[in-house]
């Protein structure tokens, strides 16, 4: 009875010491999850790795290493992180879904929708919760921008525009790009899945897509994915948007602009800074991050939400559906691209 009590106390966030995390994957993403939790405090990690990583294994030591998935799986972790590559991440997550575990799923979910249904029925069945990991969701001033569209600030949403640009050589300068999972095919790859952060927080901001278009290519790096998109997007609401992707910019660019019949407002990834202009006011607000803010923090506050839900304190703030939406949206664009037609959505 006194493991029991001690255990639901742990579940409750009385204490996180007998909560048992399986990482899949150690690659950037999974390293950094890592760290967090080591930083928030949790101890009883377990990793599950095929050792393809190619990242130093000194910080791992002193963690135990499991290389079988039915094997990590026996160990009964009550969380999974899934970090592993996107074509791999449906392996991991059918198997902890069936066995209940609450799931810290990566992005995008999958590669193609191929399985996806099947781990929407595991889901179903074991009650299990899902957090996409859209660490976008946790930036505070896009959760500022996000409340204010929903309070009508700016009145009702015309149109938007986003971009974002990387020069996909300087990612990992440890590895070679090329043999990344964001260039390979294989692996699911290609800037639309890559930096599907856009279509997520569009769909966050703006409402539901009903039908999109696109141009693609592989113009510039020699890779068998597309490192370049133009995406334009009708919206349920009647809203008109567009995203750009590439990794082929130096230096870096990562912004947007939504446009509303009584006001705009301004985002850049580069300061944090979100500006909000009013009709009515005439003039522009500047909402700056919190002091100290850094990339990390969206992380951190990621990880610390996913314990949460976790321990059933929280619901997702970025759900399996919300991920699902957002790989239907990549999927559309890259078929729109390659066939050169208009998608529309049911």
């Amino acid at each position: 009875m006194l493991g029991n009590v001690l255990r639901i106390e742990s579940l409750l966030g009385c204490g996180n010491d007998f909560m048992k995390i399986l990482i899949a994957g150690l690659g950037s993403i999974g390293r950094r999850h890592m760290r967090n939790l080591r930083a928030l405090g949790e101890k009883d990690i377990v990793l599950y790795r095929t050792h393809h990583a190619t990242l130093s294994e000194n910080e791992l030591s002193g963690l135990p290493v499991e290389t079988d998935l039915r094997r990590a799986l026996d160990r009964k972790p009550d969380a999974v992180i899934i970090a592993n590559p996107t074509a791999l991440h449906l392996d991991v997550a059918i198997p902890a879904a069936e066995m209940g575990c609450t799931i810290l799923l990566e992005k995008p979910i999958s590669h193609s929708l191929e399985r996806v249904n099947a781990l929407e029925d595991a889901i179903k069945t074991s009650n299990c919760r899902v957090l996409v990991g859209y660490q976008f969701r946790f930036h505070p001033t896009l959760q500022k921008a996000a409340e204010l569209l929903k309070a009508g600030t700016i009145g009702r949403v015309l149109s938007v525009r986003a971009h974002w640009g990387e020069y996909l050589p300087n990612w990992h300068p440890w590895e070679d790009f090329r043999q990344g999972y964001a260039a390979r095919s294989d692996l699911g790859g290609g800037v639309i899945l890559t930096l599907s952060h856009i279509l997520d927080y569009i769909r966050w901001l703006c409402g539901d897509v009903d039908a999109l278009w696109a141009f693609t290519g592989a113009l510039n790096l020699g890779l068998p994915v597309e490192d370049t998109a133009e995406i334009g997007m009708h919206f349920a609401n009647g809203a008109i948007g567009s995203a750009h992707m590439n990794y082929n910019q130096q230096p870096p660019a990562h912004h947007w602009e939504i446009i509303g019949s009584q006001g705009s407002m301004q985002w850049d990834n580069s300061d944090g800074i979100l500006h909000v202009y009013s009709f009515e006011k005439r003039s522009w607000e500047t909402i700056s991050p919190p002091d100290r803010f850094e990339r990390n923090g969206m992380f951190v506050d990621e990880i610390r939400h996913f314990l949460r839900v976790a321990s059933r304190e929280e619901k997702p703030l970025c759900t399996f559906q919300d991920g699902k939406h957002a790989l239907e949206l990549a999927l559309a664009a890259r078929d729109s691209g390659n066939n050169n037609r208009l998608i529309q959505f049911n």
